[in-house]
């Protein structure tokens, strides 16, 4: 995770799959289901048209490598290695192809099937520089010195017209594979705001009530298997009430506001600050016992007590009382929550701005 930031698109995009969209190994896979049988029936005609043996050979070999590159997979799941492994078979596939004019030089129109597939299974950095390889290597076979080394029996018109039909495709292709990309990108952060939004109060950006549960339980299961000990914090804005009557609903948002940011920073990376509810917070501590969390909740006291909001042009600041609940033997959430609350109760009572650590 800690690359994410320097991804680019295409490595963005290759972790994800939207629903509808068949994923590049099963695709490897099907092509290569549909290729075996192909290349095997040409290579059974090559052999009854008398052609020389270097053809039905190399197409027999062909063969057998997609086979054992699908087999690898199989094998060993290494879904680099399979498309890595059948990008250089249909390229080496393709070229005999051409070079060879297979079934009297009909073979080469199998190259239109190259750009859709190399775009769809690799990076568009990869299929781009594969491509004006492919139409180099196309001119070059066309060219004299081409036909000097391979005596290729296509007619000028035909080279003509392959060259440019094929150099629109590989355009087309290109522009319709930026389009799926840019499309599926869209999806895919429209997909994180969403999640981000359901988990995440609106008006802090803390976790929300929904969130902070979800990570309680998950800290309850992990307390369960190493009985390494976790805190909460429970905290509420003293006489917000009176704030809102005095200052106005903005002076509260804001003081509300405050807090989170205050929570930001006295909590750890690992700690999880959340919204409970109006101006009640809670901030769960993984793996931290009760002293530790009542010397996190006094600090986080103090921070907010010294900090303050100007609104038309009055300075408003906030204390907060806080209950402090550390996770005692078999006890379930909902009880460590109660004494939790119970301490926040008594640090209200007892004259507010104070944290206060749960009884039994």
């Amino acid at each position: 995770m800690s690359h994410a930031g320097t991804r680019t698109p295409d490595e963005e995009l290759s972790q994800f799959r939207v629903r509808g969209e068949i994923p590049v190994p099963v695709l490897i896979n099907w092509l290569t289901a549909a290729a075996i049988p192909l290349l095997t029936f040409f290579a059974w005609r090559a052999v009854r048209q008398d052609s020389a043996a270097l053809v039905p050979t190399f197409l027999t070999i062909f063969a057998v490598l997609l086979g054992v590159n699908a087999l690898l997979y199989f094998l060993l799941g290494h879904q680099t290695l399979q498309r890595r492994g059948f990008i250089v078979l249909i390229v080496a596939l393709f070229t005999f192809l051409a070079i060879q004019a297979v079934e009297d030089g009909s073979a080469i129109i199998w190259l239109f099937a190259y750009p859709p597939i190399i775009f769809y299974i690799s990076q568009a950095r990869v299929g781009v520089i594969a491509c004006v390889g492919g139409i180099a290597g196309l001119i070059f076979l066309f060219s004299p010195l081409g036909d000097a080394l391979f005596n290729s029996p296509y007619s000028t018109s035909f080279r003509i017209s392959m060259i440019i039909v094929l150099s629109f495709e590989m355009v087309s292709c290109y522009i319709l594979d930026q389009s799926r990309r840019r499309s599926k990108l869209g999806l895919l952060r429209l997909a994180a705001e969403f999640e981000h939004a359901a988990k995440h109060d609106a008006l802090t950006g803390l976790a929300n009530r929904r969130e902070a549960v979800e990570q309680l339980e998950n800290e309850y299961e992990r307390y369960r298997r190493t009985q390494r000990p976790f805190s909460v914090l429970l905290m509420d804005i003293d006489l917000f009430k009176s704030i809102n009557d005095t200052y106005g609903h903005q002076a509260g948002d804001e003081l509300i506001v405050l807090v989170a940011q205050c929570l930001r920073d006295q909590c750890r990376r690992v700690d999880t600050p959340a919204r409970w509810g109006g101006e009640e917070f809670l901030v769960l501590l993984p793996e931290t016992g009760a002293e530790d969390a009542l010397q996190t909740a006094n600090r986080v006291r103090s921070a907010i007590e010294a900090a303050s909001v100007t609104v038309e042009n009055r300075t408003v600041g906030a204390t907060v009382s806080i209950g402090v609940g550390t996770i005692e033997g078999n006890e379930s959430i909902d009880r460590l929550l109660q004494r939790t609350d119970e301490a926040l109760y008594r640090a209200k009572e007892g004259g507010r701005n104070l944290a206060i650590p749960a009884g039994d």
